[in-house]
């Protein structure tokens, strides 16, 4: 293969991170020549700064000679919700997508079956679909991203300190997380919990109130709120931070990225093993929580119930359950602060891999 296209988000969202990993190991490659259509033609790249800048020309040139280049017959990989991937530019077409209900719908397998192969992130979703008669699924896990790495600093020396990073969504947890860690820990000097959770789909306000109702109104001193942050430097240096990721209760995910790559980084997550969780999380780098409470995943806001997408269940856990995971957590990091079973994940799991996965389906 000497051309492909490449179709997907350029953003500082979690799909603009995962493509634009994709098109470096492409780039890396040396050898295709690639057509890029970025989402809605948007194209923001500020977050990954700085860029190599051989890099930046071969990005560059993709998308501003994509039309010149197109051709039906040349192979193209969509990055993108199952909801919105029904428009394709190619004859031949890989869907690289991520779901995270535990179920599917008619319309899903509907749009799945026009691809080639839908090659989704956990095998938990391929399972899911197969299950419901998708005979054209794959699998294909996210790698480390590269320009994360260990920084050397000392942050909050004396304190064991805790994040928590990602949307704030319902399927995540989130609120339920923050209230669980306030009854253990609020006021208390020895730990820290900082919350790195926004969603820029919610308005402002709506944020505030969500933080607010998660606190139950009370003010922590140890517990901090971090604004969105801008550039993948200032996520680095957030996760380096931390020693203890509550990310990882989160009851439905199509991957993870921020606590898979704090545990690559030899931090100590806390993880529902469920969902994708179960292709990277073991009970050698991770205090796994076994889901024993199934609920519906229907927030009225990102899913919703009756709909053509996104239909199912998530998981989550009791305060007893958090309890118990957070003081195994404590005593891991006290025993050896570097988790270095987590950190062998970033040599298994590499966009190189990713890439290779999905070429193979092609």
């Amino acid at each position: 293969m000497n051309r492909l296209i490449f179709k997907g988000p350029l953003n500082n969202l979690s799909f603009g991170n995962v493509s634009y990993n994709i098109i470096r190991e492409i780039w890396k490659k040396g050898d295709i020549d690639l057509i890029i259509f970025p989402h809605n033609n948007s194209i923001d790249l500020s977050s990954f700064m700085p860029i190599d800048n051989d890099l930046k020309v071969f990005i560059n040139n993709s998308i501003k000679n994509r039309y010149k280049k197109l051709k039906s017959d040349t192979p193209c990989i969509n990055l993108w919700h199952l909801n919105g991937a029904e428009n394709k530019i190619s004859d031949k077409n890989i869907l690289y997508t991520f779901h995270e209900t535990g179920e599917s719908t008619e319309s899903e397998i509907n749009i799945a079956k026009t691809y080639d192969t839908c090659i989704f992130s956990s095998n938990y979703s391929k399972l899911c679909f197969e299950e419901s008669g998708l005979d054209n699924s794959g699998f294909a896990p996210l790698g480390f991203d590269e320009d994360l790495h260990l920084t050397q600093k000392k942050y909050m020396q004396g304190k064991i300190h805790f994040g928590l990073m990602g949307k704030w969504e319902n399927r995540k947890n989130t609120s339920r997380i923050i209230k669980c860690w306030a009854k253990l820990f609020g006021n208390n000097n020895d730990y820290q919990l900082t919350c790195c959770v926004n969603n820029s789909f919610l308005k402002k306000e709506q944020i505030i109130a969500l933080k607010k109702a998660s606190t139950e109104g009370k003010d922590y001193f140890n517990i901090n709120f971090l604004p969105w942050l801008e550039s993948n430097a200032q996520v680095n240096d957030y996760l380096n931070s931390i020693d203890i990721d509550l990310g990882g209760l989160s009851g439905a995910e199509g991957w993870n990225l921020p606590v898979f790559n704090s545990t690559c980084l030899g931090k100590w997550p806390i993880v529902l093993n469920a969902t994708s969780h179960k292709d990277w999380a073991t009970q050698e780098n991770s205090i796994l929580v076994e889901p024993t409470i199934k609920q519906p995943i229907y927030d009225n806001v990102f899913f919703k119930e009756g709909g053509e997408f996104n239909q199912g269940h998530m998981y989550t856990f009791s305060m007893e359950e958090f309890e118990v995971a957070v003081k195994k957590a404590i005593d891991k990091y006290k025993n050896n602060s570097y988790n270095n079973s987590g950190a062998k994940l970033k040599e298994k799991f590499t966009y190189k891999n990713t890439l290779d996965k999905i070429l193979s389906y092609i």
